[in-house]
């Protein structure tokens, strides 16, 4: 049976100072986050950070070395997999060949200690396929699916069991760049639709962005920040949070002045750049390593003769790359020591800046508030 406890029954997960040990190996140290119930939050980070061990501890694959762990507000450490009341997308599916798309649909109804009825598993079957789309394919084989089809018809799968939370396990890595973004706007509806608790674990930072209501960003088996997507992209509480959400131009320096304008840091050019230190970062202090940053499509680009507002920062530099994106280009811009910036600039503003080719001297600005203060840890 699973325990009962006291814990909020406003959340679908909880961890509550989770650390889960491999040997002399440390994948998780002491990992406190609670998941809000029908939300869609993500586990981001780089390999080896611990997103996919908290995933598998979510699962039951995995027990924590110490700490708790809540699912609908009962503790399920201890609890195996097949007991939990959660199901998992996987990368690659796991589907069976030998069987129709509706008998891996209906596979999971069938493997219960009670099974329900042939009409029951029927009926739940159609209900899945229409769920995802796909009404009238129960009859296709899987190797005559596309790969967005067998994606929903893994979701299909894992959702006719009705579990508390589905979670995804990198369920997009093996579709090209157009499906991938088809099944990212699908993923977010299909979740809206069934009010269920999605989890994601994912190293792609825009699929993170595009769908989740919460994203839980990891480091060597830690928390860095959670937050919204806004939040994370707006208001990151370090360098490392800044550099992997987005896209960052990034000044190093050391604080030399701090007081109600702002923070100001001092390049080894000499440079001095002023910058708002983010609310959720830690406090600077005078002499602190710290870094500028500034978002690419923060920056303006234009002819040296041009005038800059006196509100902004402003460098020269020549143009080394232009790239054209349809409705932006991206610049790489080399400045007159102070390193490279790029630069996404919107192809319809004034002055016809996709006009710029490498070679061409520039200047670039961007104005005070849209540059941040952050640390190094």
């Amino acid at each position: 049976m699973i325990a009962q406890s006291n814990q909020s029954p406003d959340f679908d997960i909880e961890f509550k100072g989770v650390t889960k040990s491999f040997g002399d190996v440390v994948a998780l140290n002491d990992v406190s986050l609670s998941v809000e119930r029908g939300s869609f939050f993500s586990f981001l980070g780089p390999s080896g950070c611990g997103k996919t061990t908290s995933l598998r501890l979510i699962a039951g694959f995995d027990q924590p070395t110490q700490g708790g762990i809540y699912i609908g507000g009962k503790s399920v450490v201890g609890i195996p997999s097949h007991k939990r009341p959660v199901n998992m997308v996987f990368q690659q599916y796991a589907l069976f060949p030998h069987m129709n798309v509706a008998d891996n649909i209906a596979y999971g109804l069938r493997q219960r200690d009670v099974k329900p009825s042939k009409q029951e598993i029927t009926k739940r079957v159609e209900e899945a396929l229409e769920m995802v789309r796909l009404t009238g394919f129960g009859k296709r084989r899987i190797w005559e699916m596309s790969g967005g089809q067998q994606q929903r018809v893994a979701l299909a799968r894992a959702l006719i069991n009705r579990p508390t939370c589905l979670l995804l396990d990198e369920p997009l890595a093996a579709l090209d760049r157009k499906l991938r973004h088809e099944m990212q706007i699908e993923l977010q509806t299909l979740q809206r639709d069934v009010g269920i608790t999605f989890i994601l674990v994912t190293h792609d930072q825009e699929e993170a962005l595009s769908m989740s209501d919460s994203i839980c960003i990891m480091r060597e088996g830690q928390i860095v920040q959670m937050g919204s997507p806004r939040e994370l992209y707006e208001d990151p509480r370090n360098r490392y949070v800044a550099d992997f959400v987005g896209k960052s131009n990034f000044f190093d320096g050391q604080v030399s002045n701090i007081d109600g304008a702002g923070v100001t840091i001092t390049l080894d050019s000499g440079l001095n750049l002023q910058g708002s230190s983010p609310i959720t970062a830690p406090a600077l202090v005078n002499g602190a390593k710290a870094s500028i940053a500034v978002r690419p499509e923060m920056i303006s680009i234009a002819a040296i003769d041009q005038p800059v507002s006196t509100a902004a920062v402003s460098l020269r530099g020549k143009v080394m790359n232009r790239i054209f994106l349809g409705g932006h280009c991206e610049y790489l811009i080399g400045t007159e020591g102070n390193g490279e910036v790029l630069v996404l600039s919107p192809k319809n503003i004034v002055g016809n800046s996709e006009n710029f080719v490498p070679g061409d001297q520039v200047a670039i600005s961007w104005q005070r508030e849209s540059a941040l203060v952050l640390g190094d840890s």
